[in-house]
């Protein structure tokens, strides 16, 4: 098969490793959100909470070192196109919604780290202490600190959206825009 030809063949689904970063995403994203929530159940200083705190922060740096890897397979991989193509308008909200993501993504884990900085605190990750982005200051933590709670509130949003967007899709469009991002399940 010539080059020319086996680029107009078209994969149905993204790459595997797209996929599983995708829902690998998912599962690390709600972990982090679970585990800053939960910890408000126990009271301050208490071991439970520190390690809830703790892993929220490990979880936080988890993503954003996946979601470096998963621009990179963006950009080296093939996006299987959505079938039938949605108006153009759909398309442009999409990629809105995606770059938000991807945004949030990088951006939540470095606030995290900018305000544990600023505090004076340690950066934990698996047993690394990482290195401070910002030299002490409690107004800059305090500062991060809203600016971070609030994105986390526009994460909910952009997370529901995002979900709720392929649903639709796959439900009331009936096009293959969630079959994409979908595991290939075993036949028996």
């Amino acid at each position: 098969m010539s080059l020319k030809m086996s680029r107009k063949i078209m994969p149905l689904r993204y790459a595997p490793i797209s996929i599983v970063l995708h829902w690998a995403m998912l599962l690390l994203i709600t972990g982090a959100y679970a585990c800053i929530l939960l910890r408000e159940n126990f009271e301050r200083g208490s071991d439970l909470r520190e390690g809830l705190k703790t892993w929220h922060f490990m979880l936080g740096l988890t993503i954003l070192l996946l979601v470096i890897v998963r621009i990179a397979a963006r950009f080296l991989t093939v996006k299987p196109p959505i079938t039938p193509q949605p108006p153009a308008l759909q398309r442009h909200l999409s990629k809105a919604v995606h770059w938000g993501l991807y945004a949030f993504m990088l951006g939540m884990p470095l606030l995290g780290w900018t305000i544990l900085s600023a505090e004076g605190e340690t950066i934990p990750f698996y047993g690394l202490e990482l290195f401070p982005l910002v030299n002490p200051s409690k107004a800059l933590a305090e500062q991060v600190q809203e600016v971070h709670e609030t994105l986390g509130t526009i994460g909910y949003y952009l997370i529901g959206l995002h979900a709720a967007a392929a649903l639709v899709h796959h439900y009331f469009f009936k096009d293959n825009t969630l079959k994409r991002m979908l595991p290939v399940r075993r036949r028996a």
